[in-house]
């Protein structure tokens, strides 16, 4: 296994995260614990998917059949 894989765990409650707290612990193996809270977004990046979000909803979108979608692409098999 390649050692730049990152694993990531979701435990949902307090038992779990305990116990993988001590796994790694264990197993000596290097780890971090981020909330959910801590993850920031780049503000720019919000924006474009907001502004997507509105032009979906306000009908501004290009409907491409699956079959025509290589071709939309500019892509050949």
């Amino acid at each position: 296994m390649n050692a730049e894989n990152i694993f990531i765990a979701h435990p949902i409650n307090d038992d779990q995260l305990s116990a993988l707290k001590a796994m790694v612990k264990a197993l000596k193996i290097k780890f971090e614990i981020k909330k959910t809270d801590d993850i920031t977004y780049n503000p720019e990046f919000i924006a474009k998917i907001q502004e997507s979000k509105k032009d979906f909803e306000n009908g501004d979108y290009t409907r491409v059949k699956q079959d025509d979608l290589l071709n939309y692409l500019g892509l050949e098999l």
